[in-house]
C-alpha cells in the first residue's frame, strides 16, 4: 500500500490537473536501509526508520498512514497534533474505541482527515450510487454483497500475521471494504446478526487466532434487508467484491472482477424485452475521463488510489472533508464491533 499510494501521490497532478502537487517529502519504513531504498524507489527527499521523527518534521503537511492496523492510532493522532493532514489506510483503528478516539482528535485538530477506502472510487461503484440516489431503481428492497477472495485456502501454508491477532483476520482485512460499501450504496445499518467462523484453526503446524469467513444478516435504515458474505477462503475467487441491489423499479449488480462493467436491470416496458443491460464505464462516467477517452478500455487498481489522493488533495485544497472521514470509517468498525457482539451473544444487536 506504501508504493500504491506514492505512485498516486506523484501521479495525481498529472491525472487531474489538481490545484495542489503533493511533494514526496519523506517516507518511513520499518528499518533505515529499507525506509532509503524504498526512497530511492519512490521517488522521496529523505527516509527514516523512525515514524516521529516523519511526524514531527516541519516540511511535512500530510501524512498517508499505510502501515499494519496496530500502528494506525498513535501514528495518526500524533501526525494530527503536528497539524498534519491525514489519509489513513482501513481500518482506522483495532476497534471501535481506538476509532473514537482518533475521529475526536481528527476533528478537534481541524486538520482533515480520510479513510482508505479505495474500490467504492471505480466508476461503476460511482455510476451505481449515482444511479441509486437518483430513485432510478426505486425504494431499494435488498442487498446481497460480498468479499471473498482465496490468498488462505490452502491450509498447509504456514500462518503469518494475518492469521494471528483478532484485527488481522478477515472481519479486520476484508470486511471494512464491503461494510463500507453497503454504507455508502444503502445508507446506516440500525441492526445485524453475525455469524464468525475458523475454518482452519492450524495453518502449516502454525496456531490460527482469528477468522477466516463471516456472514452477517441486516437491517438498514431505510427499512432495506441486507446479506454480507466475507471470505479469505473463498476457492477461484480473487478479487470479488461484488453486490446485487434490488430496488421497486430495477436492480443493479456489480462485480469488482470485472470492474469496469456495470449491470442495470430496469422494470419498464415489454416483458418480453425486459433483461439486464451491462453498462461498460467510459468517458462520461465518474473519474473515468481523466484516465482514459475510450469507452470500455477500463481503469484498474492503481486508479482508484489516484481517485483517492484527489479527493485528499481536493478536501486539504478547500478545507472542507471529503468522503470517506475518519468518522465513516469510525462507523465501518462499530459495525465490526457489532458483528463479533452478535456472534459471541448468538442474537440480534441493535447499532446506536
Amino acid at each position: 500500500m506504501g508504493k500504491a499510494h506514492a505512485v498516486a501521490m506523484a501521479a495525481v497532478g498529472a491525472v487531474f490537473d489538481t490545484a495542489l502537487r503533493p511533494s514526496l517529502e519523506m517516507i518511513c519504513t520499518t528499518n533505515e536501509a529499507g525506509a532509503f531504498a524504498k526512497a530511492r524507489q519512490f521517488g522521496f527527499k529523505r527516509a527514516t526508520s523512525n515514524w516521529r521523527k516523519l511526524v514531527e518534521d516541519p516540511a511535512v503537511q500530510a501524512v498517508v498512514v499505510a502501515s499494519p492496523q496496530e500502528t494506525h492510532h498513535d501514528i495518526a493522532l500524533a501526525a494530527l497534533a503536528n497539524g498534519k493532514h491525514v489519509l489513513c489506510e482501513k481500518p482506522l483503528g483495532l476497534g471501535f474505541e481506538q476509532s473514537r478516539a482518533m475521529v475526536a482528535a481528527a476533528e478537534s485538530s481541524g486538520c482533515i482527515n480520510m479513510v482508505g477506502f479505495n474500490y467504492i472510487r471505480t466508476p461503476a461503484s460511482q455510476l451505481a450510487r449515482q444511479i441509486i440516489a437518483r430513485g432510478e431503481i426505486g425504494d431499494i428492497t435488498f442487498l446481497r454483497a460480498e468479499h471473498t477472495e482465496d490468498f488462505l485456502s490452502d491450509a498447509s501454508l504456514p500462518g503469518d500475521w494475518r492469521t494471528a491477532g483478532r484485527a488481522n483476520g478477515n472481519m479486520g482485512d476484508l470486511a471494512p471494504h464491503i461494510i463500507n460499501a453497503a454504507l455508502a450504496l444503502i445508507g446506516p445499518i440500525t441492526s445485524l446478526v453475525a455469524d464468525i467462523a475458523t475454518v482452519h484453526p492450524m495453518r502449516g503446524g502454525v496456531p490460527v487466532t482469528n477468522d477466516d469467513q463471516s456472514m452477517l444478516m441486516c437491517r438498514f435504515a431505510n427499512g432495506a434487508m441486507g446479506q454480507l458474505f466475507v471470505s479469505r477462503i473463498a476457492t477461484g475467487r480473487k478479487m470479488g467484491y461484488a453486490y446485487e441491489i434490488y430496488g421497486t423499479k430495477g436492480t443493479i449488480r456489480f462485480d469488482q472482477e470485472d470492474q469496469n462493467a456495470l449491470w442495470l436491470y430496469r422494470a419498464e416496458g415489454p416483458e418480453e424485452r425486459r433483461g439486464f443491460t451491462k453498462i461498460l464505464t467510459g468517458p462520461l462516467h465518474p473519474d473515468y475521463k481523466p484516465f482514459c477517452l475510450g469507452p470500455g478500455h477500463g481503469t484498474g487498481y492503481q486508479d482508484q488510489i489516484i481517485i483517492e489522493a484527489r479527493d485528499f488533495l481536493q478536501a486539504i485544497h478547500e478545507g472542507k472533508p471529503q468522503w470517506p472521514t475518519f468518522r465513516d470509517g469510525m462507523l465501518v468498525n462499530q459495525i465490526i464491533e457489532a458483528a463479533f457482539r452478535s456472534h459471541e451473544t448468538r442474537r440480534w444487536v441493535d447499532i446506536e
